[in-house]
């Protein structure tokens, strides 16, 4: 018999696939009407319930506007890292994420970037000051 539980590789293509819906704003019913599916296939691709044809793949990638390697980046098991999951999970996140992806000229993202970087780099001693502070 053989296991049904979702791969890790289905699991990793299908939250690709449901992070770069989201990024675009397009519901499960829009991608399921754009590929002829339904939306609850969509739903089983997304949770790696159902592994994704490499023909449905190509479609997927040519609908959501990306190259199909963006479904395996580093290799098809790896996986995204948690922080990362979680950001473009979050509202704020994948607001900024919409954002900072529709710069189309790369050295403002870059010094966007740079930016982020600076302030993320602050932020640990300013909270460790501001705990502090407040007891």
């Amino acid at each position: 018999m053989i296991n049904k539980a979702p791969e890790s590789t289905d699991k990793e293509i299908g939250s690709r696939v449901r992070m770069r819906r989201l990024m675009l704003g397009i519901t499960q019913g829009e991608l399921g009407k754009a590929l002829g599916i339904t939306f609850q296939q969509i739903q089983k691709y997304e949770k790696g319930t159902n592994r994704i044809p490499a023909g449905r793949l190509q479609d997927l990638a040519y609908v959501l506007q990306v190259p199909i390697s963006f479904f395996f980046d580093e290799g098809p098991t790896a996986p995204l890292p948690a922080h990362v999951s979680k950001f473009l999970g979050s509202a704020d996140g994948l607001a900024l994420a919409r954002a900072f992806t529709s710069i189309k000229n790369a050295k403002v993202r870059r010094r966007i970037t740079d930016l982020i970087v600076n302030i993320a780099e602050m932020l640990p001693s300013t909270i460790a000051t501001d705990n502090a502070a407040s007891r």
